[in-house]
């Protein structure tokens, strides 16, 4: 950030790419798709004793059109896998996931034919958390990986849709 001397007048020089990618990376909107017990941890990392809001993805919201971020937290059954999808293709473009835990991650225990042996196999996975449960220090930890990876992304060369399995 530069000052004019003249009017003190604050300003910033940055390409526009990384003032972009700034914007996207601190300025996250989860929505919550919790399915098991990874659900419960992923609600204490937004109250106050972690407070979520400092790497800027404070609210979760309800609405997938509202959110670029999914956290997918527990297991997908065979019966939510068309869900889950769907609330994905509602999200707006540029969108990111997070696998939650081990059985979001690869189906963790239930290895069977109701459960989904990760989430991946549904929609494109940015960031896997390891874990039965993760805490919500490692959930913190996953969001500041995947603002690392949004600020290294390239603006330009993005077509809509381009992650979509």
């Amino acid at each position: 950030m530069g000052m004019t001397p003249k009017e003190k007048t604050p300003f910033l020089v940055a390409p526009l790419e990384k003032l972009i990618n700034w914007a996207r990376a601190n300025s996250l909107w989860p929505a919550q798709f919790g399915l098991a017990c990874c659900a419960i941890e992923m609600m204490t990392t937004a109250s106050a004793r972690y407070d979520l809001a400092r790497f800027g993805a404070e609210v979760f919201r309800a609405s997938p059109r509202q959110s670029d971020v999914m956290i997918v937290a527990g297991r997908v059954s065979q019966k939510m896998a068309p869900v889950l999808k769907t609330v994905y293709d509602q999200m707006l473009d540029p969108k990111w996931v997070i696998a939650m835990g081990d059985c979001s991650s690869t189906g963790g225990i239930y290895n069977n034919y109701a459960i989904v042996q990760g989430v991946d196999k549904l929609v494109p996975v940015d960031v896997y958390l390891a874990g039965c449960p993760p805490r919500p220090e490692a959930l913190i930890d996953a969001l500041i990986m995947l603002q690392k990876k949004i600020r290294n992304e390239n603006v330009f060369a993005w077509e809509p849709g381009e992650k979509n399995l």
